[in-house]
């Protein structure tokens, strides 16, 4: 231990640091230069008596836990009432030994050399004080309510964690008579206060002044680090102020004084010594002058320095000297000449009083009586001329009533403050005290003090529940005082000064330490406060008593008389100040403008849309007109009906001359024809009510055609239009009139249609797999109307397709519904599918290559020749998408007949037809139709009794498990065909083994709503399975972050307070600050489309749903501005607390913002919001993020996908000002690049991928205007551009700009050499595309061009 502090004290001195002002000539001074910050002053325990160090105590702390926990009601009486019970009285008894209230304020400035725990400490604590109901000065409206605020002292934080060791407050100055209330506690503040000229402190215009004095102001009251003098204290009342400026010119004086007889010195000499002569004069005085006139006893001799003595400062100390001074302060404060002369004091108002008021002197910056250095001087002789109050426990209302208030108080009870400091410092009972010191303690409360007023003893106990042991020190002191401090106080004050001169090993009478001579130091002990009144005033020495700390009789200006309150103007009332006045519209405002942004946003929106979709009408209208020129004239406008709870949509019908009826959307898309035959009868249906507007067009075996016309002479015309068509074609028309609602009511619109087919084909699929009704899903016995109707029902050619997922002008669709009509009525009957089906899903190979063969042979000879096979496999090309040329079919034809050995033939037989089938297995299987509700396909036709494929597969008892055929050899499979064929040039039949037909099962109909939505839910969940456990991880993450966030801050977070200040706002901001930085940072994964596409092949595809990144981009951002919300929601009520909150508590929550020197209140809210830079940053983040996701809604994409694209770019703003608001933590460090830093890295990487690659202009090649406002485009597929099914593009049209790309699914196959893609006419951009490929064009005519699609950005589904 002593090597350790050997090597810090040498590290010390090599390094310098017991230079105080860091000057080069500190070097060349004679001794030791005392530190200003205290320390080393012990060369053994080096932070003994340092500013920071903590206090030490003379009797063991008494804590209500015995650790840090305050004492307070009820065990101890309230404050508030101790201190009317036991300190109030009438002021106006003069001093019992005749002391001046210059010794009382000498007293003061003294104490703030040596001691300050007046700072707050961190987190701040309270021990408010409760004001009783209807208090005169602080309730005078007895409310009831009042609370005065106290908040507990700053502690050193090593202490306070057992009964061994209890909560010690630290002493914010140098415990040392060193003189830091005159030069400073620190370097800096010391550097601050200086001129460094000539060795003097800095001076103002008038050099008798500090720097920064005017002729109206005493000194500055300004920032604590440009304070005037060296104790924060100094600047609280003009009386301390006058002595720090009695200090303040003695150190000059000295100054010049030396400059005088040293012209060769430099500044850090003259003001080195000039300082030690300062402090040396100071020390005298304090000790061996105002110390014996204040205890009425004199300090024992001098005998040398003791190292082994701690001279530290004690809690009992501070409680007794400075709440003594306290009984001894008068309500006023006199001011004289030189001749003896009492000066009025001019008050506010012009109102003239013989004193300066006490009450009303606290922090005043401008005094009209003390406004120059003369008037100074007579400050300080009308203290020394006026006696001081009498030394017992009454203490004036200045104090008691009009102490300056902490935060929005303006006044508190100086007395209940000091009680309340006690029970923070944990200061024993007074029996403790006089106990742990040796004195006498009193058997009951008259024992205290006789000169007490008995009632005043009794109404004390009383608050005590007559428990003397519960007596407190500070009452228990001032009860026991009359005249002179009592024994306690006496002994405690004594023991700490004696201890500060001998434990000091720079006190002026230590030899040893080379400061000063013997002569030097006889010369210091003959100086008194007198002499230095006599030098800095240059008043007569008459005009002096020569001890300015007691008046005796014949001394010299004798105080007019004992000054009381009457006759001194009133003290200034209670005022409570609303840090929040005046704040509450704008607050209100500026929270309503914030919540705004996004209707803001929205109303742009809205303006951007509703031009844009003028400009899509244009558009329309202008397509609508040129189309219009290529269709018929004679077609009628109309709107049709489709149904119940359906709207109406505008349609147009023309009746063409091949007797066709043709239904035309509002683009003229084709929706709908019917083929009308010769003597066909058709039912017109008119509406007799309701304005005749309405009829219904009933056409066997189609559904029907309800129409709403504008007008009845509207209706009339298409009737006569109609009338004329029959007659032409020779169709039967037959004209009822009903009401409208009957109407209706008979109509078949195309959903009832659809309700139809569902149970037709249900019941057809039942009756080919032989499923039992029950699980087929058959309607009710009361619904067997509806299931003849729907068995009666015969499909039409387009309802054919659709249920084989073809068109209904696929050649196969054609050459399939003519073998399946064979009746040849243009129908399909149940029976005519059903045969049809039955064998596709049920017969033989043999029935079902017959079956195509038949197909097929098309002019019905009983051959096949090579050009009907040509179009079959041309029809099987068609269906599947391929896309083979006529050159290159023709090719592949020429190969299958070779490769089956008939290269020499024209025409085929069945048996050739179906060898070849055979042969050509593999290769067909591609080709596969798919049936609704059913498996099978052209691939399928040479397979025995496939099963369909459905939801349940089941196996009945005793039925055969299905073998494979791959692998048997040509002895154990068996062979293909029946008894009628025979193997072919003797080659073995390598097929696979027939698989025995499983009978399908669907799942029973559940019945009960409840039932219905279960098994809703678990059809999701396994349909969605990987989404759901993608999302709840993401989402588990998420909250794990705002849960650690919240507990953080909720019960582990440093003591800053933040949890007490604002728990609700700090918890919802902070937690909602790590999942939204979560959240933003690993969105950006989503938009990664090289990843993407590199991991969906990857085995992580299984676990992972890659082609959902769009749709998880959307939920993480709908997540996140929620999360917004509620993280602005957070800090809005963060900042209306902060705004009301004291600086104080302030300083502790930010300590890196603010400084708690009393100079400022706290700031208004819009400093929060608009003047730090998380509060506009995060204001700029929610005005992007509302353009961004209203832009981007569903609503605005479709009517500007320009501007969502646009808008969805300021993502960039967007992470520039997220980077900034999260790196200005106002209460932590910045943690958001702990998340972001990775996703941000993996962005940049795929985002200088997909800038690598180059943009190519590609020619359309084929333009092809679809039904339903479809653009069909079609494009040579460029060099290596590489792709996967289901992938999208997004492509720029040339003609349209090169600025605006909107993503496309590609509908082409990876293995085709051409691209295609199918584009909807939605937007203003797709129909213009659409109208630059509408013209005609030849074989000769150039398409206009789109740049090459992107590959990088085409890696995942667009959502239908």
């Amino acid at each position: 231990m002593l090597r350790a502090e050997a090597l810090v004290l040498l590290g010390a001195l090599l390094s310098g640091p017991l230079d105080p002002a860091g000057g080069q000539d500190a070097h060349s001074l004679p001794w030791e230069v005392q530190r200003y910050d205290g320390w080393f002053n012990n060369l053994r325990h080096h932070a003994r008596g340092a500013a920071g160090c903590r206090l030490q105590r003379l009797v063991p702390a008494h804590y209500a836990d015995g650790v840090y926990q305050a004492q307070g009601e009820p065990i101890l009486p309230n404050a508030r009432r101790l201190s009317d019970a036991a300190m109030r009285g009438r002021a106006g008894h003069a001093s019992h030994r005749n002391r001046t209230v210059l010794g009382v304020f000498f007293g003061y400035h003294v104490l703030s050399d040596l001691v300050s725990v007046e700072r707050p400490g961190c987190p701040a604590e309270f021990l408010n004080i409760r004001i009783p109901p209807g208090d005169p000065v602080f309730d005078r409206d007895q409310s009831g309510d009042v609370v005065l605020p106290f908040q507990r002292s700053r502690w050193d934080p090593k202490t306070g964690q057992s009964p061994s060791n209890p909560r010690d407050l630290t002493n914010e100055v140098t415990g040392w008579l060193d003189g830091s209330a005159i030069y400073g506690s620190s370097h800096s503040w010391s550097d601050a206060l200086r001129s460094f000229s000539g060795g003097q402190l800095a001076s103002g215009p008038d050099p008798a002044a500090p720097r920064g004095h005017t002729a109206a102001h005493l000194v500055p009251c300004i920032r604590t680090s440009d304070a005037a003098f060296g104790a924060e204290r100094g600047n609280r009342e003009p009386f301390l102020q006058a002595l720090g400026l009695l200090w303040f010119r003695y150190h000059n004086l000295w100054a010049q004084r030396l400059a005088r007889e040293h012209p060769g010195w430099r500044d850090e000499e003259l003001f080195q010594h000039a300082r030690k002569r300062v402090i040396a004069t100071y020390q005298n005085i304090a000790l061996y002058e105002w110390l014996p006139s204040f205890l009425w006893k004199t300090p024992p001799k001098y005998t040398g320095y003791r190292p082994f003595l701690d001279p530290s400062i004690s809690p009992e100390f501070l409680a007794a000297s400075e709440q003594f001074f306290s009984t001894m302060v008068p309500p006023g404060v006199y001011m004289r000449n030189a001749s003896c002369h009492f000066q009025e004091i001019l008050n506010k108002g012009l109102v003239s009083s013989p004193a300066l008021r006490v009450c009303n002197s606290y922090w005043i910056r401008e005094n009209p009586n003390l406004n120059s250095a003369e008037a100074v001087n007579q400050l300080l002789l009308g203290m020394a001329s006026q006696i001081s109050e009498l030394e017992d426990r009454i203490v004036v209302e200045d104090l008691r009533d009009y102490w300056p208030g902490p935060g929005k108080f303006s006044r508190t009870d100086y007395m209940a403050s000091s009680i309340q400091r006690g029970r923070d410092m944990g200061l024993p009972s007074y029996t403790q005290a006089l106990l742990a010191l040796g004195l006498k303690t009193p058997k009951n409360w008259s024992d205290l003090n006789p000169n007490v007023d008995p009632q005043v003893l009794k109404a004390t106990a009383a608050l005590y529940n007559q428990d003397l042991s519960r007596l407190e020190l500070l009452p228990g002191g001032l009860l026991e005082s009359h005249g002179d401090p009592g024994p306690l106080f006496s002994s405690i004050v004594l023991d700490q000064f004696v201890r500060l001169r001998d434990g000091d090993r720079y006190w002026f009478e230590n030899t040893r330490n080379g400061l000063f001579s013997e002569e030097e130091i006889a010369e210091i002990r003959n100086t008194t406060l007198w002499d230095v009144l006599v030098a800095v005033t240059n008043v007569d020495a008459s005009a002096l008593q020569p001890n300015v700390f007691i008046w005796h009789e014949g001394a010299p200006c004798p105080q007019p008389w004992q000054l009381t309150t009457e006759g001194l103007p009133p003290c200034v009332p209670v005022t409570v100040l609303d840090y929040f006045e005046g704040s509450g519209p704008g607050f209100g405002i500026t929270i309503v403008a914030l919540c705004c942004l996004p209707l803001v946003s929205l109303l742009i929106s809205g303006v951007v849309a509703y031009f844009r979709g003028q400009e899509r009408k244009k558009l329309q209208k202008k397509g609508k007109e040129s189309m219009k020129k290529e269709t018929a004239k004679d077609g009628v406008p109309a709107m049709e009906w489709p149904g119940p709870r359906e709207r109406s949509y505008p349609i147009s019908i023309q009746l063409l001359p091949d007797r066709r009826l043709q239904v035309l959307d509002r683009r003229l898309s084709v929706l709908r024809t019917v083929q009308l035959r010769p003597a066909q009868q058709v039912n017109l249906i008119l509406s007799n009510n309701r304005g005749h507007r309405t009829l219904l067009l009933k056409i066997p075996k189609e559904y029907d055609l309800v129409l709403l016309f504008n007008s009845e002479e509207e209706r009339g015309s298409f009737v006569q239009y109609l009338r004329g068509f029959c007659v032409q074609w020779t169709l039967g028309l037959h004209v009822v009139e009903i009401g409208e609602n009957e109407l209706f009511k008979k109509a078949v619109t195309k959903q009832q249609r659809g309700r139809i087919l569902e149970v037709f084909f249900r019941h057809l699929f039942a009756q080919v797999l032989d499923i039992d009704h029950a699980y087929a899903g058959a309607l009710s016995l009361d619904s067997s109307q509806k299931v003849r109707e729907a068995l009666t029902c015969e499909l039409t050619r387009a309802e054919f397709a659709e249920s084989l997922g073809l068109k209904p002008q696929d050649m196969f669709v054609e050459s399939m519904f003519s073998l399946a009509d064979k009746d040849g009525n243009g129908y399909l009957s149940f029976r005519e599918f059903l045969d049809i089906l039955v064998v596709f899903m049920k017969g033989s190979p043999e029935d079902k290559s017959r079956l195509m063969f038949t197909m097929y042979d098309l002019d019905a000879n009983g051959f096949l020749s090579k050009d009907e096979f040509f179009t079959m496999m041309r029809s099987f090309i068609e269906i599947s998408n391929n896309c083979l040329s006529k050159a290159q079919l023709a090719e592949v034809v020429e190969s299958m007949f070779r490769e089956s050995g008939f290269q020499d033939k024209e025409e085929l037989t069945w048996e050739d037809f179906h060898f070849m089938l055979r042969d050509h297995d593999s290769e067909l299987r591609r080709t596969q139709l798919c049936v609704r509700g059913g498996g099978g396909g052209v691939g399928d036709i040479f397979k025995p009794n496939i099963s369909c494929r459905v939801s349940f597969i089941t196996r009945t008892p005793g039925e055969r498990p299905c073998f494979q055929g791959v692998g048997l050899s040509a002895s154990e499979a068996p062979e293909l065909g029946g008894p009628g064929l025979k193997k072919r040039f003797g080659k073995k039949v390598a097929v696979p083994a027939p698989r025995l037909y499983t009978e399908a099962l669907q799942e029973k109909m559940q019945r009960g709503l409840l039932a219905q939505k279960l098994q809703q839910y678990k059809r999701f969940v396994e349909n969605y399975l990987r989404h759901i456990v993608c999302v709840a991880v993401f989402s588990a993450i998420c909250a794990g972050l705002f849960a650690e966030r919240a507990y953080y801050y909720a019960f582990a977070s440093p003591s800053s307070g933040i949890a007490e200040t604002t728990f609700v706002g700090i918890i919802l901001s902070r937690g909602t600050a790590a999942s939204i930085s979560f959240m933003f940072s690993y969105i950006l994964l989503t938009m990664c489309r090289n990843l993407i596409t590199f991991l969906r092949e990857t085995f992580l595809n299984r676990y992972v749903p890659f082609d959902a990144a769009v749709d998880f981009h959307r939920w993480i951002a709908m997540a996140a501005v929620v999360l917004a919300i509620l993280h602005s929601a957070g800090h809005g009520v963060n900042f209306y607390i902060f705004s009301v909150s004291p600086l104080s508590l302030l300083a502790c929550v930010f300590p890196n913002v603010f400084v708690n020197d009393g100079s400022q209140l706290p700031q208004k809210f819009y400093w929060w919001f608009f003047q730090t830079v998380p509060g506009m940053t995060g204001v700029l983040l929610l005005l992007v993020l509302a353009i961004m996701y209203v832009f981007a809604s569903h609503y605005f994409r479709r009517r500007s996908f320009q501007g969502f694209w646009l808008t969805h770019h300021l993502y960039i703003v967007l992470y520039i000002l997220l980077i900034i608001h999260g790196s200005f933590g106002l209460i932590q460090l910045p943690r958001f690049y702990i998340f972001f830093l990775v996703p941000a890295l993996i962005y940049v990487g795929d985002k200088l991928v997909s800038l690598s690659r180059k943009k190519v202009e590609i020619s359309v090649v084929k333009a092809e205007l679809l039904p339903s406002g479809v653009t069909h485009l079609q494009f040579q597929r460029p060099q290596g551009f590489e792709y996967k099914s289901g992938q999208w593009v997004r492509i720029a049209c040339l003609a349209l700009g090169t600025t605006e790309y909107h993503p496309f699914t590609l509908t082409s196959a990876p293995h085709e050499d051409m691209l295609s893609l199918h584009i909807r006419a939605v937007g203003p951009w797709t129909i213009r595309l659409r109208e630059i490929y509408s013209p005609p064009t030849d074989g000769c005519a150039r398409y206009p061009k789109v740049p090459r699609p992107r590959p990088d950005v085409s890696h995942a589904p667009i959502s239908p």
